[in-house]
């Protein structure tokens, strides 16, 4: 009986043996299928949890600054070439300088030496979105404008007060054309109380003046 039971047990360690590689395959194998499951996951719920919600929200940023600029904001507005009397308009006004793309060309330019450029950007993206019709476009383009400059996650977030934030959160949740309405003429003003004036006195501005009023000079 005893010679038995010795065989029985090695018997039983023989095929545990055996059975332990491909059981530990298969279950690697199962995770690598699984790893965003907690039940697959050899970490702890709580921790899996955190992880990917953290890649998913790395690799949505990703995908919205490629898929903003496949929407349509351009590295630059295509325009002629300005002419003297218009560079000279810009001065007179902000909302002249705004009006043409050769003037928001050359605003963005200085914007982007003060690392403000973002301003610009969110005004072009909200004018952009008040020219789409269908309900499906508005809602993505809106949801990319949220998240690129209202979102506080975002390194590209304007300079928006309490109020402003709280009218576009509740707009969100049925958006429109004119969701960041009130946003848009807050950036806009902030551009021209505060960086207008020194884009009209930057070398941007005065070497281009300069440029034109010699070939003008020229001709």
């Amino acid at each position: 009986p005893m010679g038995s039971e010795r065989m029985e047990m090695r018997k039983r360690q023989m095929s545990t043996t055996q059975e332990t590689p491909g059981a530990a395959q298969a279950q690697h194998s199962t995770g690598n299928r699984g790893s965003n499951a907690c039940c697959f996951c050899w970490c702890c719920c709580c921790s899996c949890s955190c992880l990917t919600v953290r890649n998913q929200e790395e690799e949505r940023a990703r995908r919205t600054s490629h898929e903003l600029q496949a929407e349509g904001i351009p590295n630059c507005e295509e325009s002629p070439a300005p002419t003297l009397e218009e560079v000279n308009a810009w001065a007179q006004s902000f909302d002249k300088l705004m009006l043409t793309p050769a003037g928001r060309n050359a605003f963005r330019e200085f914007l982007r030496t003060e690392f403000s450029e973002e301003n610009m950007l969110f005004w072009m993206a909200c004018e952009e979105l008040k020219q789409e019709s269908s309900k499906s476009i508005i809602e993505e383009k809106a949801r990319l404008i949220y998240e690129d400059y209202i979102s506080i996650l975002s390194p590209k977030e304007v300079s928006l007060d309490s109020r402003v934030r709280d009218v576009i959160n509740r707009n969100m949740l049925e958006p429109s054309q004119h969701t960041f309405d009130d946003a848009q003429l807050q950036i806009y003003t902030l551009m021209h109380r505060d960086s207008y004036p020194r884009f009209m006195n930057s070398a941007i501005y005065k070497d281009l003046l300069r440029s034109l009023s010699e070939k003008s000079i020229e001709a």
